[in-house]
């Protein structure tokens, strides 16, 4: 009988995106707590939100080659001791210098997860999988944990104090750690739970896919790489959205219908909920498009399309703002930007199929950038305007901007035929 461990593996890698992204959208529920205890300001918490991406880029940038050299496991293990640490000081920190070091060196700590996804996805599932697989992680596991980031952590909040939600988010952390010390391997070989008919499965479907082991990474062929300066063009743009709702969407709707905290967290269900049904539908349409026209331009064509919509659904938001409008035009965006949400991932495998961490440690650190920019850029719009409404026209302008780069720019890698079936149904 074949076992199918492959999906423990995949769920381990999909529950650390969804402790990753509960852990770094608290603080945007421990805005007044954090103001009073350390007396930052509305700018300079924008700062302290943008400082976790400069960390994030950085390490994304680097943490998919170590991925790819060193193994999943090994790296993963260092990185959520990082953040597990740094989550429980923030209730420490003691000033805002101490929030943006802690903040820099959480993004640090949660920057290989994607990488990790990317190359475990790649290794550990058949071609034929991979589809729904990235978009669990790349879509439903990251609006899925910021669907209940709201509810759960403003009743944490009320349980055990702000201080305590922090110090919680740390211990999952730990757990996590533990059980991928007993369960996790970096390839079906190295796992004594896999039997030989399950990596017989894996193996048949990926027999054209070069570079299966740990390699160290080969540079020119990255950043020469037309198509993945596309992807990463294209993550920035939406990652200006999302970064700007996750860490602005309760403060605007506090500020600009007099919500309280737990109202508006309570509010902020719907746009991530919509984000969970868009990453299942573009994980389902991405590859229906692909098996009736098998070239990686209909990728980016979905991608380019589900932008377009996004960019579009927020133009409401400046014409007549309402609680009703807002929340149905940022509940539309977030669910057309969700459509790539596993896209981004499966693009970078297309791109660059025998270095898929570096890969997508190269998309990552675009989508980081955005995570610098959007929440200091939404800070400075609300400080110097009173209004959230320029902030929303330049998520708007820049979804667009990253539309017709997906439609118009990407190229057909020159590809064998049994390349081109090795990332058919990535």
């Amino acid at each position: 009988m074949r076992t199918r461990f492959r999906f423990v593996t995949l769920g381990l890698i999909v529950s650390l995106i969804v402790i990753n992204y509960i852990d770094r959208s608290a603080v945007s529920y421990a805005v007044e707590p954090l103001e009073e205890a350390f007396g930052i300001t509305t700018a300079q918490y924008g700062i302290i939100s943008s400082v976790f991406s400069v960390g994030y880029m950085v390490a994304a940038f680097l943490s998919g080659p170590l991925v790819d050299r060193f193994g999943c496991q090994r790296v993963l293990l260092v990185a959520v001791a990082l953040f597990s640490v740094t989550t429980a000081l923030i209730p420490v920190a003691g000033s805002f210098a101490g929030l943006l070091v802690i903040r820099l060196l959480l993004g640090v700590g949660e920057s290989p997860a994607f990488p990790a996804a990317t190359r475990t996805v790649s290794r550990w599932l058949p071609i034929r999988e991979r589809g729904v697989a990235l978009a669990l992680c790349g879509g439903v596991a990251v609006s899925g944990s910021l669907l209940i980031s709201g509810p759960l952590l403003t009743r944490l909040m009320d349980l055990v104090g702000w201080q305590g939600m922090f110090w919680t988010l740390a211990i999952l952390g730990v757990v996590w750690a533990v059980l991928a010390m007993a369960l996790l391997r970096d390839l079906p070989e190295e796992s004594p739970r896999v039997n030989a008919a399950e990596r017989a499965l894996i193996a048949s479907d990926q027999e054209a896919e070069a570079g299966s082991g740990r390699a160290s990474v080969r540079w020119r062929p990255l950043l020469t790489n037309r198509n993945l300066w596309v992807v990463a063009g294209g993550y920035f743009a939406w990652g200006f959205m999302f970064w700007g709702f996750m860490y602005w969407l309760p403060s605007f709707l506090s500020g600009a219908y007099g919500l309280s905290v737990k109202q508006a967290g309570a509010f902020s269900i719907a746009p991530w909920a919509c984000g969970i049904v868009g990453a299942l539908v573009g994980g389902v349409v991405v590859d229906r498009v692909y098996r009736r026209s098998p070239k990686i331009r209909s990728r980016f064509a979905v991608m380019g399309v589900a932008l377009l919509l996004a960019g579009c659904s927020l133009v409401p938001l400046a014409i007549a703002p309402t609680l009703t409008v807002a929340l149905i035009s940022i509940s539309l965006g977030v669910g057309f930007g969700f459509i790539t949400g596993g896209i981004w991932w499966v693009a970078s495998i297309d791109a660059a199929p025998d270095q898929p961490g570096s890969a997508a440690g190269f998309a990552d650190a675009a989508f980081a950038a955005s995570g610098i920019v959007a929440p200091s850029v939404m800070g400075f719009i609300v400080s110097s305007t009173g209004s959230f409404t320029s902030g929303f026209l330049v998520m708007a302008g820049l979804a667009v901007l990253g539309a017709l780069l997906m439609l118009l720019v990407p190229r057909e890698r020159a590809v064998t035929p049994e390349t081109t079936t090795a990332v058919a149904g990535a």
